[in-house]
């Protein structure tokens, strides 16, 4: 009796200060930007399918920046472009109907050698780019170079250690690899009502590869009302990120809400919620492996539906094991698993604790699993909590190596029955049952 009070006080405790923290996520402060117009027409831009207008764009933007900063404005019509170059107090505004093309492949500078970036900019404050337009990366020339170690493709939107960022309102399609990538200590980032579309990684005629839809990297991060489709993570972030916000988003085609698999310097405060999947590869995946992980903790994923996913849940710690038995995540079982050999503790030692899934409904593609979460040996899972989750699937959910997982009122319904979970070397409760 002393030790279940004991659990139950911590499991509490756990849960009050993982939602204090959740509740104090922090609203990203928004760029300011200057009231000035700069249009690209002015600059010499040319709407046409053969004009390069890389430096008609480029010379508005440097009018701006050197006027202390605007808005430079993208009207109506198709324009081809190369490699930009942002600076701070800007905003490049995409007005309706307004179509940007990346150059093709066989003129793009550099072409495969440098893989320089479209819109690229290190450690700017105050930046946004706007409107209802679209930028088109012509990428499907580019895809198949996925497997070449050798050639480099560019990303969209690449920004590095940057402050008050906004991306808003438009259609980012086709990117040659990422289609948003904000990395290193970048904060107050806000990426609202973007769509953003690729064919899958698995489309038979036209597969894209790497095409990450969205990568922040930083704190302070709103991600809202975007309608996502593409060939990779729908979402993802690295080790460094806190204080991340996701809402009322629509996931198709993808692998998913991502964390790591680079988590070094830790993952926290992660609010997901109110968002929609339907065909995607994974709803949500925490990966990571002892090269390169880090503590991944406070965490909650809420009000979310998943329709015909490969895999709702899926945790774990071995994302580049070599040996084909760990490999193949939808056939894992307590058998092989409990082989997977354990590793002295470092501080590159995946860590994933105190995370909430809650009124959650699935359903799976045929043959596949209902979930999968995987600690290792040497570093269980702790206080893993499902509520009000609902999972129809073929095949069972697994828990692998974790302490305190706890589902109540939950109904896993696969071929095994309800809530008949694959368990080896793990502390589970089913509605207060131990398992």
């Amino acid at each position: 009796m002393k030790l279940h009070l004991c659990f139950l006080i911590t499991g509490c405790l756990l849960a009050f200060q993982q939602s204090k923290a959740q509740s104090e996520l922090t609203t990203p402060l928004l760029p300011s930007i200057p009231d000035k117009t700069f249009s690209i027409k002015d600059y010499g831009a040319v709407a046409d399918d053969h004009t390069d207008n890389t430096t008609a764009f480029q010379n508005a933007i440097n009018a701006a920046n050197n006027a202390g900063g605007g808005k430079v404005i993208v009207p109506a019509g198709t324009y081809l472009c190369g490699p930009l170059q942002l600076y701070s107090n800007l905003n490049l505004q995409l007005d309706a109907e307004a179509v940007i093309l990346l150059l093709p492949i066989d003129k793009y500078p550099g072409g495969t050698t440098t893989g320089t970036d479209f819109i690229s900019g290190a450690k700017l404050h105050d930046i946004a780019i706007t409107g209802k337009g679209t930028i088109d990366g012509q990428g499907s020339a580019w895809w198949p170079l996925a497997k070449d170690k050798n050639a480099k493709r560019p990303r969209m939107i690449a920004l590095k250690e940057c402050n008050k960022v906004l991306i808003e309102n438009v259609t980012l399609k086709n990117s040659p690899m990422f289609h948003m990538a904000i990395s290193g200590k970048s904060a107050n980032v806000t990426v609202s009502g973007v769509t953003v579309r690729a064919p899958a990684s698995t489309d038979p005629a036209n597969p894209s590869h790497n095409t990450d839809a969205c990568d922040v990297s930083g704190k302070d991060i709103l991600i809202k009302d975007c309608d996502i489709s593409t060939g990779d993570d729908d979402f993802t972030c690295g080790g460094g990120t806190s204080n991340v916000h996701i809402m009322n988003c629509t996931y198709g085609y993808g692998h998913g809400l991502s964390i790591g698999s680079y988590t070094k310097g830790g993952v926290s405060n992660f609010l997901i919620e109110n968002c929609t999947f339907n065909n995607t590869e994974c709803g949500i995946r925490i990966k990571s492996d002892r090269d390169r992980g880090g503590l991944v903790q406070n965490l909650t994923y809420r009000n979310l539906k998943m329709t015909n996913v490969g895999i709702p849940i899926l945790i774990y710690a071995a994302y580049n094991a070599k040996e084909k038995e760990f490999r193949n995540l939808q056939k894992m079982t307590p058998e092989i698993a409990s082989t997977y050999p354990p590793a002295p503790v470092s501080e590159l030692t995946p860590v994933y604790k105190n995370i909430t899934f809650e009124n959650i409904t699935a359903t799976t593609q045929d043959g596949k699993r209902a979930g999968l979460v995987w600690g290792l040996p040497e570093a269980p899972l702790s206080n893993i909590s499902f509520k009000n989750v609902k999972i129809t699937a073929d095949n069972t959910f697994a828990v692998f190596n974790g302490q305190q997982i706890q589902f109540d009122n939950c109904q896993i319904n696969t071929r095994e029955g309800r809530n008949k979970l694959a368990v080896t070397n793990s502390g589970v409760s089913i509605d207060g049952k131990n398992q």
